[in-house]
């Protein structure tokens, strides 16, 4: 990696202006937390070894001031063999890095924080049309990441980042050993038995589940066009942007990832799916927890599925709906789409009460 190291040391450089510029945003229970698996990251630290508190402190006020010199700067240009790029010119410094084996990442996430990323490319393959690919060791990223994303027509699944989510949430399950949808996975993989093998099958079939949300953000995304992603670059609102990601998250796993994981009868993944449905997707949605509620009474998964085909639409109609309000109004239908959202939310709560 000798010869890359002006170019990853840039790529560094514009994580640390992102994170100088957002991660204060973040709450200060998360922002721990992702200091913490940063720390561990950067530091090397084996999973289930606690990264030491001292250490970890130490380093966090470094970072801490180091963030403080690079909240103004502007991002670096990347520079490569012969020449440079700006940091979101992903194909053309993607050209350059397959003669090494690497991927670079760059996109806007929630609130406009950027991201950036260098990792290993493990393997690519083609699924309908679309270019899977699946990155392993990760040479260079930002304090939050993003385990999938949709580039144009490529996805991009970094398994360094789902490996080390899922270990977070064994360490959290072995601390609580609580009931739930997430022991229910990892008493079906054997994780507190057979550790090693069960963490792998667990890794190998999060990736899948990633995979497939990503299909169907893809033909979400033929649907709406660029447009989308003028509506999030223009948000004023926190509320109003959450609705309109869990809009479209709810339209790709409805079209795509349940339906997939209930014909396949994955009920891992699909414990797992359920272990991260909260927040705004549930307040839209609550019938679908309901449902596979049903399911693990009954072993029956015929109400899910009635109810995920039964929503595809609606969900579709919906985003369509928030992106022609935005095309109208502009940035006065940011309130009108956080106020579809609460009638909704009301909506959906009556109907569960009734039932």
């Amino acid at each position: 990696m000798t010869g890359l190291t002006p170019f990853l040391d840039a790529v560094r450089r514009n994580c640390n202006i992102s994170d100088a510029r957002h991660a204060r945003e973040m709450t200060m229970c998360n922002y721990l937390l992702e200091m913490r698996e940063l720390y561990r990251w950067e530091s090397g630290v084996p999973y289930g070894v606690p990264p030491p508190r001292a250490q970890v402190g130490a380093w966090l006020s470094r970072r801490e001031s180091l963030w403080e010199e690079l909240e103004d700067a502007d991002y670096v240009s990347l520079p490569l063999e012969h020449s440079s790029h700006k940091p979101f010119a992903t194909d053309t410094v993607n050209a350059w890095l397959s003669a090494y084996g690497l991927y670079y990442g760059a996109g806007i996430g929630r609130f406009g924080k950027p991201h950036f990323y260098v990792g290993e490319l493990l393997r690519s393959e083609q699924r309908d049309g679309v270019e899977i690919l699946i990155c392993e060791r990760e040479y260079a990223r930002d304090l939050s990441t993003v385990p999938s994303a949709l580039q144009g027509d490529s996805v991009i699944v970094r398994r360094e980042s789902v490996r080390r989510y899922l270990w977070e949430r064994i360490e959290y399950w072995g601390a609580k050993d609580r009931p739930g949808m997430v022991k229910s996975a990892f008493d079906i993989y054997g994780i507190g038995r057979d550790q090693t093998a069960a963490f792998d099958r667990m890794l190998d079939d999060e990736t899948e589940s990633l995979i497939l949300h990503e299909l169907g953000e893809h033909l979400a995304g033929a649907q709406l066009g660029d447009g989308w992603h003028d509506m999030l670059a223009a948000c004023t609102s926190k509320r109003a942007e959450i609705v309109i990601r869990a809009v479209r998250d709810l339209w790709a796993d409805t079209v795509s990832t349940l339906p997939a994981l209930i014909e396949r009868n994955a009920e891992t993944s699909l414990h797992l799916w359920f272990a991260n449905f909260k927040g705004m997707r549930l307040e839209l949605f609550p019938a679908l927890l309901s449902a596979y509620r049903d399911w693990c009474r009954s072993g029956d998964t015929g109400a899910m599925q009635e109810c995920v085909s039964a929503s595809v639409a609606h969900w579709r109609e919906t985003a369509l709906h928030f992106l022609a309000l935005f095309q109208e109004q502009k940035e006065a239908a940011f309130a009108e789409i956080e106020r579809i959202a609460t009638q909704q939310a009301r909506m959906a709560e009556a109907v569960q009460g009734a039932g």
